[in-house]
């Protein structure tokens, strides 16, 4: 038996384009959140909690007490990128457009809530959380720490996201490691200006800043010793003083982007970049303020649910890629796997499709009852057993 109708099929599709039309940023989900929750309302769950940590919505189906609970998460917010498309369904939003494809992850989380409306599943607890602001990795967090959530606690958690540049509805699996932990670092150095004729007389953060932006992308090579895996430092913004040929700047801002496969390792990245600013500022007689933004923890698979996902593609006749290195772009969906035996997989997205978050970008809606399929017998199998 098919999971979903014809016409339920072209209900999320429909859906679908309405959120690629109407895209909104993290943290401002509002309108996506309503429509995602008055669709979710026909397939009657047992419970619907809404504005958790912000504007999430989370449906819950709940078939046996006793059984295991199993969370699955779609994000839902877009980027601040123009839409340069022009199919009848381009972003109606100037300067915000889904070009990362969580339109398509909320499309299929609510195909998903039709196919247990069609085709209860006999144990356990379900909870299908459509979550906002995974693009600033404020969002995993904010929904765990919502007082709400406690009336979900799942016993384990499964997403997926689109992957551009494989094959369309294969399914990419890893255990381990799936994707980097990664973490803005902004450091604020304040010197003394002067008048650009007697520089001797201020304390540009010049010389501090040039050294920093070399020395901080050269931190894990040099201190590679350290590192049990992949790091890297990518230095995003610097800026010295403002445009004034008058004068001697006395100030400065560098923003670096830290990257690692393991949390350990960011762990230790972070100070070792610490270190080296404050040791550079004391050198050159500067003050500085450091802080850190948008931190993602490193997304780690758990191997029996990967297992379980990886025999659930295979009885479903789709293909399958194992990757043998994780993805070094970073998911908020760490918070969940940090918390709970959870995975993060991959399905493809075409192997001539734009990247993700690249101005031409759109979600390709032939995936999307592959994607439901895999979640729904995943799922099936998940609740059967025992916590």
């Amino acid at each position: 038996m098919e999971l979903l109708t014809s016409q339920q099929l072209k209900e999320l599709l429909a859906l679908r384009k309405w959120l690629h039309q109407n895209p909104e940023l993290s943290g401002n989900e509002q309108q996506t959140s309503r429509k995602l929750e008055d669709f979710i309302q026909q397939t009657q769950p047992h419970k619907v909690i809404t504005g958790l940590g912000g504007h999430g919505v989370a449906a819950v189906y709940v078939y046996d007490e006793q059984g295991p609970t199993i969370l699955v998460r779609a994000d839902m917010d877009a980027l601040p990128i123009e839409e340069v498309n022009t199919f009848a369904h381009k972003s109606e939003n100037d300067g915000v457009s889904h070009k990362c494809g969580h339109d398509g992850h909320s499309a299929i989380l609510a195909g998903l809530a039709l196919a247990l409306k069609n085709k209860p599943l006999s144990a356990g607890r379900v909870v299908l959380l459509f979550q906002p602001e995974e693009e600033t990795g404020q969002g995993a967090a904010k929904v765990i720490a919502d007082e709400a959530f406690k009336m979900i606690q799942p016993d384990k958690a499964i997403a997926l996201h689109n992957l551009p540049g494989f094959s369309k509805a294969a399914i990419v699996l890893k255990e381990g490691p799936f994707a980097a932990a990664s973490t803005g670092m902004i450091v604020e150095i304040k010197g003394a200006s002067s008048h650009a004729a007697n520089p001797e007389q201020g304390n540009s953060p010049y010389k501090m800043l040039a050294e920093a932006m070399l020395q901080l992308t050269e931190l894990p090579e040099k201190k590679k010793d350290i590192f049990k895996d992949f790091c890297l430092v990518t230095i995003i913004h610097a800026k010295l003083g403002e445009v004034a040929f008058g004068t001697n700047p006395g100030k400065a801002i560098l923003m670096a982007t830290l990257r690692t496969f393991l949390n350990e390792d960011m762990d230790k990245l972070k100070k070792k970049a610490e270190i080296l600013v404050k040791t550079l500022a004391e050198e050159n007689k500067l003050k500085i303020d450091i802080s850190w933004t948008e931190e993602f923890p490193a997304t780690i698979n758990d191997k029996e649910i990967t297992e379980v996902i990886r025999n659930v593609s295979e009885d479903l006749g789709e293909e399958i890629i194992e990757i043998e290195e994780p993805f070094r772009w970073s998911e908020d969906f760490g918070h969940f796997t940090s918390r709970f035996p959870a995975v993060l997989f991959g399905i493809g997205s075409g192997k001539d499709s734009p990247g993700l978050h690249n101005h031409d970008y759109d979600f390709p809606d032939e995936i999307l009852p592959h994607a439901v399929q895999v979640f729904y017998h995943t799922l099936k199998k998940l609740t059967t057993n025992k916590k």
